[in-house]
């Protein structure tokens, strides 16, 4: 899996991974990270979700990273926003109000682009990359992020004989595993999502769940 895959995914609509309504889970269990306002929140393979507008609606400011320019056009063309764009080493920074979406890959950030954010958000990136490329994502792009960063984690886990990927199983373990020994990693629910998901029941998949964590670094 290559830059060259999720931009073909963006050119042929393949975006099933998209939500068109915010997130159910970082809308309980965000609160749980005490942000306060005014806390920058680095949200990583951002696609156009409408999370990005519900953390700046809580007086977060926002910092986005996506590779595919379509989804970056479409997230502010949807939300009718016009947004100033600048370029630098890490990419097309597009910003409007609170957010700022830089349209880049996400290896490629530099650290001083993430050294002064306070918290993350990861519902689909962690989960969209393949088991060779998870401990890389973990060392190289949370491994910019400082001290007492916090933020939640969003998995999947289903029986991975049963699907090809994206998006992956990451069970609770290789979550421990990834995350130590810099992240306080603390499961905050299980739940059985099956039965809303007839994608997976077509595909065969018999067993499936979703994960949220709370991290903190060291």
């Amino acid at each position: 899996m290559d830059a060259d895959f999720w931009l073909q995914r963006w050119r042929e609509g393949q975006i099933g991974f998209h939500r068109g309504e915010v997130m159910p889970l970082l809308e309980q269990y965000w609160p749980s990270l005490d942000a306060p306002a005014g806390s920058r929140v680095f949200v990583p393979l951002a696609g156009k979700t409408l999370d990005m507008h519900w953390l700046a609606a809580q007086g977060l400011q926002v910092l986005g990273c996506e590779l595919s320019p379509l989804a970056v056009e479409a997230f502010f063309a949807e939300a009718g926003i016009t947004p100033q764009v600048q370029r630098d080493t890490d990419g097309s920074h597009h910003r409007a109000g609170a957010i700022e979406l830089v349209q880049g890959d996400v290896f490629a950030l530099r650290e001083q682009a993430l050294a002064t954010m306070d918290a993350f958000y990861d519902r689909a990136a962690l989960i969209a990359l393949p088991a060779g490329m998870r401990r890389r994502y973990v060392d190289e792009v949370y491994g910019k992020l400082p001290a007492g960063c916090r933020g939640l984690l969003i998995t999947l886990e289903y029986p991975p004989a049963e699907k090809d990927g994206p998006p992956f199983p990451v069970p609770e373990e290789e979550v421990h595993a990834l995350f130590a020994p810099h992240w306080d990693v603390e499961r905050l629910t299980r739940r059985d999502i099956l039965a809303s998901e007839p994608r997976f029941i077509a595909e065969g998949v018999t067993a499936l769940s979703t994960a949220v964590y709370r991290l903190q670094r060291r």
